[in-house]
């Protein structure tokens, strides 16, 4: 700026500066020009922000906030307390009630319910076949790497992958990496290049003629190091010392636990995938889809990494008290968070990848304690409660099959015969959810009309959003805590078995969100699991996915 006056004015080459010029004028001015100086420099920010390089999403089933606290100081600075110190953490993420871990990653990944989104659970029952099948497999799919096909069909909305690839034209990649199928392709989506996940049986990598591409990387690995090969060397023994580990007894720390899967168990890949080996195997192939297909190398767009790990508590113990197996999960789990992170920030850079890692809800089911604590106990039996559902329900409307299945909760009714009986289907269901509720260790029956039209429930509006109605049984029955479901209708109890009970179980898990141009902070306040993809989505700055209606979480930038 320089003086209207051409004789008694600074010299031309000379400007007055601003602070001089409106020294003796009112403080108008001087408000102006800060706030156009804050617009320009919002307006210069938002400008330079880079286009993240990476998006790693992680999903581990089973993560618990209390052993997150009681562990911190076992941890490494590189993992969990990363993400604690450089993140945005939400403690209580809400998902609702009744999700396994495949249902809330298709909710985490869609921002979708699972009555939006059609993922209910990781098996559905098939009413026409008359039995349980796994909700994405698809007998017009070809397996790669394994003999049963799979495919996205089953999801009925857009996922953040999809979204990711959409924004970019195509020009970014998306994997997927999970120990099941069904998480696997819950983060990858409909558009991701592979979809790979541990086949349960022969061990191998395996993925989906649906999807474009099966690495190379990978390939080879089933051919020339195949886990089926490697897994009787293995063995899974405590990391830290027994002293270490705190708040354990004394007899789990004198008698340190080691498991082994030889050749002749032939639940050994059961066990294995349930132990927190299989997280190694998981980080392992995404170190050499990292290296070898150069994800995040990709300019002006955002590529995909997704995984899933586990901190399920191990089933296969001699004592049911594993809290040693699983706090020895927890910082193994650590280690494996701290290596991807060292192997992304070296290929990619931490500062232009966005990392996400959410927990789905630890399970309702835990082993059954020993008798000599007196804790009571009962047993559930489904071929038992089916035959006198069916007996109740023939001297009501006479002679007849009235009950089919029973599956995961679930009582299917006969839905043919009601109709040639020209019975209401509502009454009979009314009439069955008041003869179940007075069985032995039943806590409580809801119809499905009472969970379609919100009357059902602590939760009603949240256990309505959580059905998939074109799926559910007629009746859904919550069995009492201690009691045991044995599910002797769909197979006999096998002797020496595992005995899981019932427990009521918290739904809420916590959400870590480190991203560059995101504070470090902590949300306290319950956040709907379903508002995670929209506020992922604000960060990458492309659209949310289809079904997600759930405003962003509001997060403080740097």
């Amino acid at each position: 700026m320089y003086s209207s006056h051409s004789n008694k004015s600074a010299p031309i080459d000379k400007p007055v500066s601003i602070k001089k010029k409106f020294a003796i004028s009112s403080p108008m001015p001087r408000l102006f020009i800060a706030l156009v100086a804050s617009v320009a420099a919002l307006g210069m920010s938002a400008a330079d922000a880079e286009q993240a390089r990476l998006l790693v999403g992680i999903v581990v089933d089973g993560l618990d906030n209390d052993y997150l606290d009681l562990l911190r100081d076992r941890f490494g600075e590189g993992g969990f307390r990363r993400l604690e110190r450089e993140g945005a953490v939400i403690l209580n993420t809400d998902y609702g009630p009744g999700l396994d871990a495949a249902a809330a990653t298709a909710t985490l990944m869609s921002g979708a319910a699972p009555s939006l989104s059609g993922i209910g659970a990781e098996k559905r029952y098939d009413r026409e076949r008359l039995r349980e099948v796994d909700i994405y497999s698809d007998p017009d799919i070809l397996g790669n790497f394994t003999t049963t096909g799979f495919s996205p069909a089953a999801l009925r909305v857009s996922t953040i992958a999809d979204e990711a690839r959409i924004a970019a034209g195509g020009v970014n990649v998306v994997y997927a990496v999970a120990p099941s199928p069904a998480q696997a392709i819950a983060l990858a989506g409909h558009a991701a290049n592979a979809a790979l996940w541990l086949d349960s049986k022969t061990g191998n990598w395996a993925s989906s003629t649906y999807y474009k591409e099966m690495p190379v990387a990978v390939a080879t690995r089933n051919r020339t190091a195949p886990l089926s090969s490697r897994l009787d060397t293995m063995s899974w023994t405590p990391t830290l010392a027994p002293e270490d580990y705190p708040a354990l007894p004394d007899h789990l720390r004198r008698y340190p636990f080691r498991y082994v899967f030889p050749r002749s168990n032939t639940a050994r890949l059961d066990m294995f995938g349930d132990s927190p080996l299989v997280n190694r195997e998981v980080n392992s192939v995404a170190a050499d889809l990292i290296s070898t297909l150069k994800i995040g190398q990709h300019e002006g767009v955002t590529d995909v990494l997704n995984l899933a790990y586990t901190l399920v508590p191990y089933t296969y113990g001699k004592s049911p008290d594993n809290r040693a197996e699983l706090m020895d999960a927890y910082v193994k789990l650590d280690r494996n968070l701290e290596q991807l992170f060292s192997d992304i920030d070296r290929r990619v850079g931490l500062d232009k990848t966005v990392v996400v890692l959410a927990a789905t809800p630890p399970s309702g089911r835990s082993r059954r304690d020993d008798e000599q604590w007196g804790i009571p106990y009962g047993e559930f039996s489904t071929r038992k409660a089916i035959s006198l559902l069916n007996i109740y329900l023939m001297a009501v409307y006479g002679n007849g099959d009235y009950v089919t299945a029973y599956h995961r909760g679930q009582f299917y009714l006969n839905h043919h015969l009601l109709k040639e009986r020209s019975l209401n289907e509502r009454e009979v269901r009314s009439q069955a959810a008041a003869f179940l509720a007075r069985m032995t260790g039943v806590d409580r029956v809801h119809t499905i009309d009472e969970v379609i039209e919100g009357h059902a429930g602590e939760q009603p509006e949240a256990l309505r959003r959580n059905t998939v109605a074109s799926t559910s049984g007629d009746l859904i029955v919550s069995v009492a805590p201690g009691f045991e479901i044995v599910d002797d209708f769909n197979s006999n109890p096998v002797p020496g078995r595992t005995v899981m009970v019932e427990r009521t179980a918290s739904t809420v898990a916590p959400v870590f969100i480190m991203a560059p141009e995101i504070a470090a902070q902590t949300l306290g306040q319950p956040v709907d699991a379903r508002a995670i993809a929209p506020t992922v989505c604000r960060i990458l700055r492309i659209r949310s996915p289809n079904g997600a209606s759930a405003a962003p979480v509001h997060l403080v930038k740097k």
